[in-house]
């Protein structure tokens, strides 16, 4: 038996307006979804404990069959171990976002205009990165490159816990009640933006009319994290696929192979196809493979609507129906399970807690008749405890 989780990051929504009161899952053409939940089962799973923030650290963790209560450490340092990062136990990760800041002075007067910087290129954001640590870094701190607008930030002995904003939850928004209790955090964010402002690439990013990296943003900070064997779990061997360091680093942490997609964005133009192919050339020598795809996140918290419609098609279409085809094709006995990590609401362009939809095929299951939706998971048995979704998918 073989065994695909199919994961579209913040795919779930509210009804919304401009969509004739619908969500994008009801709106979308989605054939191969719908033919999971119609052929197998749909409920609702609670991905995200209340008392936990509705973050893709969290929800992941709870999808991946591992108990946030037990094993959450923060978010970083899950993309710490993606970018080969090794952390000392005395040692913090941060999240060092470049993201687009409003020019008015003092700091503390800026907006938050873009958490992305337009989704800057890896090679500029690296580029930059090496220069944020040349003049920032410091034998306590030292800072990373990751992909695109997503870097990390490494603090030797620093054992406080600070309260720190996510940018993506404040875009638009002035930051000043959002900046971080830490004076020497803030200090950092300041200084950035005094190197940034003419940077070089940042200037020929002006130029071309794209948004400048003119600030590090620091959040999402955790301590080293230890998650025990996916295999000896379940007892099946798994790979793990996506384009953002956290989802594979908690692969990576699980035992799991990490597989490089390439053209793997974390966006709408990522390389769908190229994620099909590469869990189809998992599953020939694992039984496990578990597919995220950022896309509808990005476009949830970037508040375009068609896109996060377009990005459901597109995974459907170019993701499930090429693995579902093939699987088929082969005769093979196989399990797939469909779900989002968490809800991101183009009404609020940030994550909800509300429990998401499941759907679960099984190889000879007899069906629901109905169709992937947000209301119709609400007909089917809801998983309180998100966790325990990866046991029932896999063992019944």
């Amino acid at each position: 038996m073989k065994y695909i989780v199919i994961l579209g990051d913040g795919m779930a929504d509210y009804p919304v307006e401009s969509l004739g009161g619908k969500t994008p899952l009801e709106v979308a053409k989605k054939p191969y979804m719908d033919m999971i939940a119609q052929k197998g089962e749909i409920g609702l799973v609670q991905t995200v404990p209340k008392d936990f923030p509705p973050g893709s650290d969290v929800a992941n963790l709870s999808a991946m069959g591992y108990d946030p209560y037990k094993y959450y450490t923060g978010r970083s340092p899950l993309e710490g171990v993606s970018m080969g990062v090794n952390l000392g136990d005395n040692d913090t990760a941060f999240r060092a976002n470049l993201v687009t800041l409003s020019d008015e002075e003092p700091y503390s007067n800026k907006t938050m205009i873009d958490y992305s910087s337009d989704e800057i290129s890896t090679r500029e954001a690296r580029a930059i990165m090496q220069d944020i640590n040349k003049q920032l870094g410091n034998e306590f701190l030292t800072f990373y490159g990751g992909i695109s607008y997503r870097h990390l930030m490494v603090w030797k002995g620093c054992d406080t816990e600070y309260k720190l904003t996510p940018p993506h939850d404040i875009s638009g928004k002035p930051i000043a009640k959002y900046l971080p209790d830490s004076p020497i955090i803030l200090h950092l964010m300041e200084k950035s933006n005094t190197i940034l402002k003419n940077h070089p690439i940042n200037l020929k990013r002006v130029e071309k009319g794209l948004r400048p990296a003119n600030s590090i943003w620091i959040w999402g900070q955790g301590k080293k994290p230890s998650l025990s064997s996916f295999q000896d779990k379940y007892g099946i061997k798994g790979c793990v696929i996506s384009a953002v360091d956290l989802v594979k680093g908690i692969g990576i942490c699980a035992g799991m192979k990490s597989v490089e997609v390439e053209g793997a964005t974390g966006n709408i133009h990522t390389n769908f196809e190229g994620k099909a192919n590469a869990a189809i050339s998992c599953l020939e020598e694992s039984d496990f493979v578990y597919v995220h795809i950022e896309a509808p996140d990005e476009c949830g918290h970037r508040f375009e609507t068609e896109n996060k419609v377009r990005a459901i098609e597109l995974i459907d279409e170019k993701v499930i129906k090429p693995i579902f085809d093939t699987l088929t094709e082969k005769k093979q006995e196989f399990s797939i399970m469909v779900l989002p990590d968490h809800p991101t609401p183009l009404s609020l362009g940030t994550h909800v807690h509300d429990p998401v939809p499941y759907a679960i095929y099984r190889f000879g299951d007899s069906g629901s008749n109905l169709t992937y939706t947000e209301a119709n998971g609400k007909k089917g048995k809801f998983i309180e405890k998100g966790y325990k979704l990866m046991d029932y998918f896999i063992k019944g």
